[in-house]
């Protein structure tokens, strides 16, 4: 009999040990509590996680891209209202509103039961496992991957073009991916890999690595793209953040020092106009 306690008590340790390697199970989030989450990972647990404080920026806030607003945000009432559309891939210029977008549709469509998850790439492995909690909601689910780039062979790389398009299961119709990148193809291209490019006849037939390497930007249906601002936009940006601030005239001065700002920084972008209507609103304010 003691022995047989012996046993029973060192069987009890060993899976006291074991359940630290073991997946916990964590219980659904309350879908209506927020509308922005992130998926985490805490050593062997995955969950959903609902973001407190999401961004709420709207629409109306991003200036100079008005035709790419339009197109995304058309393809997102279709989808948000059980009709057919695209994954999207948004990509070019840093700072021009590319996550900002996304974010103000989550805004906008909230109340019509939109919801987005944010996945970091390092868990685009996961891509499945997430569809697989969601795919029966009734919610409609974004599923937001910003700042893509990959190397050659990583393994997110491959998790995103099936669930993109190439898993042997139906692609759930209550999900839709958005992409943000600085560059279209998000793998690197390299100049050895047009060595292997073939021309027949008056046809040029690229090489294995390439066709490879664009393969997971043509699994989305719609391409968007973003370009650097001309000075005249950078301005009309710079003078709606000013007013979001509290400064009602963009005096001459204001005009000269905005200028000087975006060509300390090389670049005019949207972000670049927030950043100094900030700085200047700040300043301001401390003198008063």
């Amino acid at each position: 009999m003691d022995d047989l306690d012996q046993l029973l008590g060192r069987v009890d340790r060993l899976l006291d040990r074991l359940e630290k390697f073991l997946p916990s199970v964590q219980p659904d989030p309350d879908w209506q509590a927020a509308t922005a989450f992130r998926w985490r990972k805490q050593g062997n647990m995955a969950f959903i996680q609902p973001v407190t404080h999401p961004h709420r920026i709207t629409l109306d806030a991003l200036c100079g891209i008005d035709e790419q607003k339009q197109r995304i945000d058309q393809n997102t009432r279709q989808f948000v209202r059980g009709l057919s559309a695209n994954n999207v891939l948004l990509t070019g210029a840093r700072g021009t509103g590319k996550s900002s977008l996304i974010k103000a549709l989550l805004n906008k469509y909230a109340g019509e039961g939109l919801r987005l998850i944010e996945v970091e790439k390092h868990h685009l492995v996961d891509l499945h496992d997430i569809v697989e909690k969601i795919y029966q909601r009734p919610e409609r689910f974004i599923l937001f991957c910003d700042d893509l780039s990959f190397e050659t062979d990583e393994p997110g790389y491959k998790a995103l073009k099936v669930v993109l398009d190439g898993s042997i299961a139906t692609v759930s119709d209550n999900v839709l991916v958005y992409a943000t990148s600085n560059r279209r193809h998000m793998v690197p291209e390299f100049m050895r890999d047009n060595l292997d490019t073939r021309h027949i006849g008056e046809e040029v037939h690229p090489s294995e690595a390439i066709e490879e390497k664009i393969s997971l930007s043509e699994r989305f249906g719609l391409w968007l793209s973003f370009y650097p601002f001309d000075q005249d936009q950078y301005l009309e940006i710079v003078r709606y953040w000013l007013a979001d601030f509290g400064i009602s005239e963009m005096t001459a001065l204001v005009r000269t020092e905005a200028l000087q700002w975006t060509l300390e920084r090389g670049s005019r972008s949207g972000r670049v106009a927030w950043q100094f209507a900030r700085d200047l609103a700040g300043r301001q304010m401390s003198v008063l």
